[in-house]
C-alpha cells in the first residue's frame, strides 16, 4: 500500500518540482496502489488537476481543501460514496468518477461549478439520483453509460429520460444532445 504522502515525495522526485506548487499532479496507477487518501494532499494549494485514477481508494474520507482545484479524477478505484468536497466545490468544474462503486450522487449537488462529470460504470439504480443534482445550472456533459438505472432501455430511452432530470445538458454519454431530444424530453415531462 501506497499513501498519499508516499506517493507525493516519489512524484516530486520525478518530477523535480514541489507538488505544493505544481498546478498539474497526477498520481494515477500507484505501485503498490494508494488504498486512502490522507491530509497531505491539501498541501496541493496550487493544484488545478488532481488524478488519483486507478488506485484502490475506497472512499473519500479527507476533506479536500484545495483552492483552485477545477479537475478531480478518482475513475477506477473502489469509491462507494462521494462526500468531503466542499473545500473545492466553488471551483471544481470536472468531476471524474467512472469505474467505482457509487451508488448515489449526494455530495455533488453542492458543486456549484461542475460542467462535468464522468460517473459511467457505477451503481446508480435509481433515476431519482439525477434530481439532486438538477439544481447544477453549469452541469453540461455526463457520462452515465454502465449504470443500472439505464438497464432496460435503448440509448434513445436513456438519453430522454437523462434530459427530462437534467434539461441543461449539452453532451451524454459523448454524444451531443439533439434539438429533437430535447423537445422530446420537454414533451413528455409531467406537469
Amino acid at each position: 500500500m501506497t499513501t498519499c504522502s508516499a506517493a507525493l515525495k516519489a512524484w516530486a522526485e520525478e518530477n523535480k518540482e514541489a507538488p505544493e506548487d505544481a498546478k498539474v499532479v497526477k498520481l494515477y496507477a500507484q505501485m503498490p496502489p494508494i488504498t486512502k487518501l490522507d491530509n497531505k494532499l491539501n498541501d496541493l494549494k496550487n493544484a488545478v488537476h488532481l488524478s488519483l485514477s486507478t488506485n484502490t481508494i475506497d472512499r473519500i474520507n479527507v476533506a479536500l481543501a484545495l483552492p483552485k482545484l477545477r479537475i478531480l479524477s478518482l475513475g477506477r478505484n473502489n469509491i462507494k460514496k462521494i462526500d468531503k468536497l466542499e473545500g473545492c466545490a466553488g471551483t471544481l468544474e470536472e468531476l471524474w468518477v467512472s469505474y467505482n462503486a457509487i451508488t448515489s450522487l449526494d455530495g455533488v449537488d453542492g458543486l456549484s461549478k461542475l460542467t462535468t462529470l464522468y460517473i459511467s460504470n457505477n451503481k446508480l439504480h435509481d433515476w431519482e439520483e439525477l434530481n439532486k443534482i438538477a439544481g447544477l445550472v453549469e452541469l453540461k456533459d455526463v457520462l452515465f453509460v454502465g449504470n443500472p438505472f439505464y438497464d432496460g432501455l435503448t440509448a434513445e430511452q436513456q438519453r430522454v429520460e437523462v434530459l427530462k432530470r437534467l434539461p441543461q445538458l449539452a453532451k451524454i454519454d459523448g454524444v451531443m444532445v439533439t434539438p429533437a431530444e430535447r423537445a422530446e424530453a420537454s414533451g413528455t415531462v409531467e406537469e
